[in-house]
């Protein structure tokens, strides 16, 4: 195993031997399977299951470095195998192992800084989990997320006296949503709240627009840090 002095450094150099890993395990837990439950002999000694980053995978006993150079994966994965359902062992072995990438990554990550480490979980975020390959599941979709209060998608944004709140935007929505915002109207035409239409809220006076009434795309409000309707803004010219 390299040190971590010679190890990956990069976002994408710590991407590309998780996915190198990965493919290592799913190559073992799909193609590989049958294979990989013979090694997997409950008569042995603890057996770990190992992702390389050739893209290889091995079933061996675990480092006998103490503490080890990288994370260890699950240890003794064999001892379960005959007591369950094959596929419920697999299942197992894949939530253990999607742990185990996970924290090989992030201790390669320890030098990265906040956003590098941001960017490094939504690469791999966007990989189907072992888990997921495994048992045939796809991955869900997240649904925005709505704040009971304000009625928003919530997008966090920092303000001019630089402190962080949020700039509610109401975009995306789902049609679930008609009901629960069907009391909102756009403070410039009085129309009401539209799940497929594009609606902002001023961080002044707290109404709701569409986006088409006060000439602000998707795209505009995402690099706009305080919204301020066009009502608020005649008022504080005039201050």
């Amino acid at each position: 195993m390299a040190s971590i002095s010679s190890s990956p450094r990069t976002v994408e150099e710590i991407f590309k031997d998780y996915n190198a890993r990965r493919t290592g395990l799913v190559r073992a837990l799909t193609y590989d399977v049958d294979e990989f439950y013979s090694q997997c002999d409950p008569e042995k000694e603890n057996l770990c299951l190992y992702g390389h980053p050739n893209e290889s995978w091995e079933v061996t006993l675990p480092a006998e470095e103490v503490p080890p150079e990288l994370p260890e994966p699950a240890l003794g994965i064999n001892f379960a195998r005959d007591g369950m359902h094959r596929k419920d062992w697999l299942s197992l072995v894949a939530v253990h192992s999607d742990c185990w990438l996970l924290s090989v990554a992030f201790y390669f990550g320890a030098r990265l800084n906040r956003n590098e480490r941001k960017r490094l979980f939504s690469l791999i975020n966007d990989q189907p989990t072992l888990f997921e390959v495994v048992t045939g599941r796809k991955p869900v979709k997240d649904k925005p997320s709505v704040d009971s209060g304000s009625k928003s998608r919530n997008s966090t944004k920092r303000s001019i006296d630089g402190q962080v709140r949020n700039t509610k935007l109401l975009d995306e929505s789902y049609a679930e949503e008609e009901d629960e915002h069907g009391e909102t109207l756009c403070g410039s035409c009085g129309g009401t709240y539209s799940a497929d239409e594009f609606w902002i809220g001023c961080d002044v006076c707290e109404r709701w627009y569409h986006g088409k009434c006060v000439k602000i795309t998707p795209a505009k409000a995402e690099m706009i840090k305080q919204y301020i309707c066009p009502s608020c803004s005649t008022k504080k010219r005039r201050q």
